[in-house]
């Protein structure tokens, strides 16, 4: 896997970052979406670098100019409901791409540390030989990631295959270099060193799902 951390760089991208994780302004949740939209918008740039293009020919009033632009070959797959917003900004700027959803959620029986991560809602095109970016804003154990491309698998196998997310860890981008193919792209806007006990990424930003669309019971 080739592993693309963009906050190594000097960038805007830092800036919303920044904002994301500060708890007072957390609590603007359209701030936090649009943040996360916005990151999403500055993966794609760098991502649409790597896909394949091809040369097309466009007429203007006065001519015509062949430009190179990217195949109409992606697939964006969000994890819901914390993906929504990453998955717009994906779409703002890949607004010809095909789109898939899924649910998966953490199951923590007993109250307890240890969780399953259980899937029970997919909505996808065939994937076959198309390109695939998986949009998950928190790449914490990297589990949510796997039991997704496994569910995934059977509507084909894609050529490639981009993560996309905005805040991760150590351990789970450790553990998604394991599972993903080799020539997988991960593209990440922050990489924090540890998880809590619950498997939540320190010091992170807290939930993204509930930052963004309130608390669930």
């Amino acid at each position: 896997m080739t592993v693309h951390n963009l906050e190594l760089g000097n960038s805007i991208l830092n800036q919303f970052v920044l904002e994301l994780r500060d708890i007072e302004i957390q609590k603007d949740a359209m701030r936090f979406r649009k943040n996360i939209e916005r990151i999403g918008e500055i993966i794609s740039y760098e991502l649409s670098k790597t896909l394949e293009h091809e040369t097309k020919t466009v007429q203007t009033p006065l001519g015509s100019k062949k430009i190179l632009v990217p195949k109409k070959e992606l697939v964006l797959c969000s994890i819901l409901r914390a993906g929504l917003p990453l998955h717009q900004g994906l779409l703002n700027y890949f607004d010809n791409a095909e789109n898939a959803f899924i649910s998966a959620y953490r199951d923590h029986k007993n109250d307890n540390d240890d969780f399953e991560v259980v899937v029970n809602y997919l909505a996808a095109p065939s994937l076959q030989d198309k390109t695939l970016v998986l949009a998950d804003p928190m790449l914490a154990t990297g589990k949510t990631l796997e039991n997704t491309f496994r569910a995934m698998k059977e509507h084909g196998t894609p050529k490639q295959i981009h993560i996309v997310s905005v805040i991760g860890s150590k351990q789970g981008v450790a553990y998604a270099k394991e599972v993903f193919p080799e020539d997988t792209h991960l593209w990440i806007a922050a990489i924090d060193d540890e998880l809590s006990s619950k498997s939540y990424i320190v010091p992170g930003l807290g939930d993204a799902g509930d930052l963004s669309f309130g608390v669930k019971l």
